[in-house]
């Protein structure tokens, strides 16, 4: 079952009864909305003045619901998870630990491959839009062409080599992709945050630890194995962002309703092992496969793409 992604922007107070999540209105104390815990995936608190009762933690924590937390800039500073979310987590965390070395480099060259194959397809529909075939040049070509070079552990480094020609196409010869650049770069951050999360969401439901990474391995970040297999996800999210500065002239102030469109992303429709599936269950499709490869039980990563 798709679970619901929540988004609060006001200061309302939130709190837990008989397996609800009731949304009451601080002053009146009435309350406003009752959601079933079981039916949510992903909680966003957005604004300074939410309070949050510690029974709904725990129930939330027991759903395994993403909570993430904004700052003021709205930008996701904070997630929570549980940390009991499946019924074998010991054996799978000890195979994600033993996992070799080129076990390791073998799902990073699949995971990029899959990152720069979903790059090409942004492109094609970037560069169509509307357009009839043929009556374009093709500048996804090459990008198809260096996720069919890519080696086990992307030692040739074509995931760079991708990323440089991929930006410029997309977003001009001007733009540069920096944590803390010019838009669409803030965009693109929220964007790549919501996906962090789902993912690291995912990843806890498939028993696996978040933290122990295939390739990310920075000592000061909690999420590295959510940053390795996020990469094949990113490139929704620059589609999605695109679109938006296509339509929107504002897009890059990121109103309510601009953010709003990131969490809307979770439920689109993607490509996976042949069937079409809402984004969050594609992430949990991803990460059960990964279990399995580092069980033994499969070789291959099952990764998203464009439908």
């Amino acid at each position: 079952m798709l679970k619901r992604s929540l988004y609060f922007s006001n200061p309302y107070h939130l709190s837990s009864k008989q397996e609800q999540l009731l949304v009451s209105d601080k002053t009146s104390g009435s309350t406003l909305h009752s959601i079933p815990v079981e039916d949510i995936g992903f909680v966003v608190l957005d604004h300074y003045g939410i309070s949050i009762s510690q029974y709904l933690l725990h129930n939330l924590a027991a759903a395994n619901v993403a909570l993430v937390s904004c700052n003021e800039k709205h930008m996701p500073a904070a997630l929570m998870f549980p940390l009991d979310t499946h019924q074998v987590q010991n054996e799978r965390f000890r195979a994600q630990v033993d996992a070799s070395l080129p076990v390791k480099k073998q799902l990073w060259q699949q995971t990029i491959k899959a990152k720069i194959a979903n790059q090409a397809a942004v492109l094609e529909r970037v560069a169509l839009n509307g357009q009839p075939v043929g009556t374009v040049s093709e500048p996804w070509v090459p990008l198809y062409q260096m996720s069919g070079d890519v080696k086990s552990g992307d030692t040739s480094g074509r995931e760079a080599k991708a990323a440089r020609f991929y930006w410029k196409k997309l977003f001009g010869n001007d733009f540069s992709r920096e944590r803390f650049g010019d838009p669409p770069n803030p965009s693109l951050n929220y964007g790549y945050a919501i996906i962090r999360a789902a993912v690291a969401r995912a990843l806890c439901g498939s028993g696996l630890l978040p933290t122990l990474g295939i390739h990310h391995h920075n000592k000061y970040n909690a999420y590295c194995l959510a940053d390795d297999i996020m990469e094949p996800y990113r490139p929704f999210v620059d589609l999605l962002v695109w679109q938006m500065r296509e339509s929107h002239p504002d897009y890059h102030e990121m109103q309510k309703e601009h953010r709003a469109e990131f969490l809307e992303l979770l439920a689109a429709d993607v490509l996976i092992n042949g069937k079409k599936r809402p984004m969050m269950i594609a992430m949990s499709e991803t990460t059960s496969s990964l279990a399995e490869c580092f069980m033994g039980r499969r070789k291959s990563v099952k990764y998203p793409e464009f439908s």
